[in-house]
C-alpha cells in the first residue's frame, strides 16, 4: 500500500508521540493532530494528562493553523491550562508538507503543577535551621581550602582570576603550590584543574619534574 506524503508525515509523527511520551512521562503529554480533519484531529496521544481521546477535535491554535498558512511554525513555552484547571506550559509545532501546507501539529503539554510541587519539596529539603550550631562545621578538607586560597591569591596578585591565567602563569602557580606541599594533598590536582579550567593531565605536566638521575 502506497501512502501519500501527508499520510507518511502522520505515520512518522505517531512514532515521535509515542517515544516522547514514554521518555517525558509522567509530566509531559504529547499529542498529534491531523489538521485535515479539525472535528476529530487527535490521531495520537501519549501520557494522557488532559483527559482527551483519539478522535477529539483540534484546539484554537490548530484552527488558526488550518485557516492561516502564515501562522508560526512553532509556538514555544506558552501558558496553558488543562480541563481540570491545572496550569500547563505548552509547545506546538506545525508540520508542513512539501507544498508548504500545514498537515499536522505536534503538541507538548507540561503539567506545571507537578513541577511546582516538586520545587516546593526540594526547597523544603534544602532548607536549613536559622539557629547556627555552636561550632562551625565544614565537610571540606581544611588544607584544600588553603590550596584554593593560595591559588586565588596568586591570581589576585596579577589582577586576574585563576581561569584567566596564561599557561606560563598556571605553570608558575602550580609549581609554587607544589613547593608549599599543597599539591601532595588528596584531590589537589582535581581542585586545581577545576579552578584553572584545564584537564588534570595538564596540571600534572606543570608539576616540577623530579630528577631521576640520582
Amino acid at each position: 500500500m502506497i501512502l501519500t506524503e501527508n499520510e507518511l508525515l502522520l505515520r512518522e509523527g505517531k512514532k515521535i508521540v509515542d517515544a516522547l511520551g514514554r521518555t517525558l512521562a509522567p509530566m509531559v503529554e504529547v499529542v498529534l493532530h491531523d489538521l485535515s480533519r479539525p472535528a476529530s484531529s487527535i490521531v495520537a496521544i501519549s501520557n494522557n494528562l488532559s483527559g482527551r481521546d483519539v478522535g477529539d477535535p483540534t484546539t484554537d491554535i490548530g484552527m488558526a493553523r488550518i485557516t492561516n498558512p502564515d501562522f508560526p511554525d512553532v509556538l514555544q513555552n506558552y501558558a496553558n491550562q488543562f480541563p481540570d484547571g491545572r496550569p500547563a506550559k505548552s509547545t506546538s509545532i506545525g508540520l508542513r508538507n512539501s507544498a508548504g501546507e500545514y498537515v499536522a501539529a505536534l503538541c507538548l503539554n507540561v503539567d506545571v503543577s507537578m513541577l511546582a510541587s516538586l520545587s516546593a519539596s526540594l526547597a523544603q529539603l534544602a532548607r536549613t535551621e536559622s539557629d547556627a550550631p555552636p561550632i562551625r562545621e565544614s565537610l571540606a578538607s581544611p588544607r584544600l581550602d588553603e590550596l584554593r586560597a593560595a591559588l586565588e591569591g596568586f591570581a589576585a596578585r596579577l589582577n586576574k582570576t585563576a581561569h584567566t591565567l596564561t599557561p606560563a602563569q598556571r605553570r608558575d602557580a602550580v609549581q609554587q603550590l607544589a613547593n608549599a606541599g599543597l599539591m601532595d594533598l588528596k584531590n589537589a590536582q582535581a581542585v586545581v584543574a577545576a579552578m584553572l579550567g584545564v584537564a588534570r593531565p595538564t596540571v600534572y605536566s606543570y608539576l616540577p619534574q623530579k630528577d631521576s638521575s640520582s
